[in-house]
């Protein structure tokens, strides 16, 4: 019964979002994509409670690629990209912002975490022009399935299934499946499958 509820509950999100969504879709062909999208984003963020969870996972599912419907978006929370993958069972903490990424199934974020479209957004090599002037790329990081990301941490480089992130990491180096990093920049503290903290005697290798 109650998956029922939920599965109406997300049909009727759904219909209150199309609108929104026909409406940014209209818009990408006259305008940036991602200026459109982050417009959307920025106006569903500000829903709060319940009704806002529904209705953003809703959106993200009609207008991300792949993404599944059954996620939850916290209040104040933004979406930069509309090449976003979000897969099922994600949970994303409140004022969080979220550049291109691939977030994997049952992966939980924390508050206040900042996913970077990659660390080569802003070029910088010439000093004598405007570093807004200097353009930069952006890559897709991918999000493990079954991570943890703790409060406030950021996110500039990929992340191995099952590993955990300390709140306030900022994650700068690719991180292999099944670590546990913290600090500035993030380094390995022990492997989720081990019990012996990085750098002991009985730690096997990797």
């Amino acid at each position: 019964m109650r998956a029922q509820i939920k599965t109406s509950i997300r049909m009727v999100s759904t219909l209150l979002v199309l609108p929104l969504w026909l409406a940014y879709r209209g818009l990408s062909y006259i305008g940036n994509q991602d200026s459109v999208f982050q417009t959307a984003s920025q106006l569903l963020s500000l829903i709060p409670g319940k009704p806002g969870i529904y209705l953003r996972a809703s959106f993200y599912s009609l207008a991300c690629p792949d993404t599944s419907s059954e996620i939850s978006i916290g209040f104040l929370t933004v979406l930069s990209h509309w090449d976003t993958t979000i897969e099922r069972g994600v949970y994303v903490g409140p004022q969080c912002n979220i550049g291109k990424c691939f977030i994997g199934k049952n992966t939980l974020l924390g508050s206040g975490v900042h996913v970077l479209s990659g660390s080569k957004q802003h070029e910088f090599n010439d000093p004598q022009r405007p570093i807004q002037d200097q353009g930069g790329t952006f890559t897709k990081i991918r999000i493990g399935r079954d991570c943890w990301l703790g409060n406030t941490s950021v996110v500039m480089n990929n992340i191995g299934d099952h590993s955990i992130v300390a709140a306030g990491a900022v994650v700068t180096r690719e991180i292999p499946p099944g670590c546990i990093v913290a600090g500035n920049p993030a380094k390995k503290v022990r492997s989720r499958f081990s019990e012996q903290p990085s750098g002991s005697q009985g730690e096997k290798a990797n």
